[in-house]
């Protein structure tokens, strides 16, 4: 018998089917572009689009923000979020329920390391701006780039989604074909009506 851990770095096969969506994207810009979903302090939803960034362990989504945007209070105060990626080539949206792991310093310092190293020049600067969704002033300085060994700023902050739920709905029959697989019962995939 496989051990606890050895069943929870498993790769679910909801991966697998995530990864053959993708390859169909070819190189689009957009294919890593999802949708993240939150709930918003007075309780309305709230939905932006983000880059994905990549997978901890088995079943764990990690994206990245500026600390000081809505998007982060809102996830301090409610972790509960989803996401929603696109696919059109494959003509697949998948969706992901799940919980912001709120890591331990020494684990997110080395995780935001990590992100971070992994970014360009010019994409590091964007940390440096002024806080989102303030009022613009004229004066303000937004730098096209910083030294690729700048270190990530205190307000760059990685979430990593806890994936507990994933629905696929395929686009390409009539009628459409929908999937679901849930963590609490082993990723077993379920089929669903579109």
């Amino acid at each position: 018998m496989r051990s606890l851990r050895a069943l929870e770095n498993q790769i679910p096969a909801w991966r697998q089917v995530l990864r053959a969506a993708q390859a169909k994207e070819k190189n689009s810009i957009s294919k890593n572009w999802v949708q993240l979903a939150t709930t918003a302090t007075d309780g309305s939803p709230r939905v932006r689009t983000v880059v994905f960034r990549g997978w901890h362990g088995a079943s764990e989504l990690d994206l990245v923000t500026d600390r000081r945007s809505e998007k982060s209070i809102e996830i301090q105060e409610n972790p509960r979020i989803e996401i929603c990626w696109l696919l059109p080539k494959a003509k697949s949206q998948f969706r992901f329920r799940g919980i912001n792991t709120f890591l331990t310093a020494e684990r997110e310092k080395e995780a935001v390391q990590q992100h971070w190293q992994k970014l360009s020049a010019k994409a590091k600067a964007s940390w440096f701006w002024p806080a989102p969704g303030l009022s613009l002033n004229s004066k303000s300085y937004f730098p096209l780039q910083v030294p690729e060994e700048t270190p990530p700023p205190d307000n760059f902050e990685l979430i990593r989604v806890n994936c507990e739920m994933v629905e696929l709905l395929e686009l390409t029959a009539t009628p459409h074909r929908r999937f679901c697989w849930k963590a609490e019962n082993g990723w077993l995939k379920e089929a669903i009506n579109p």
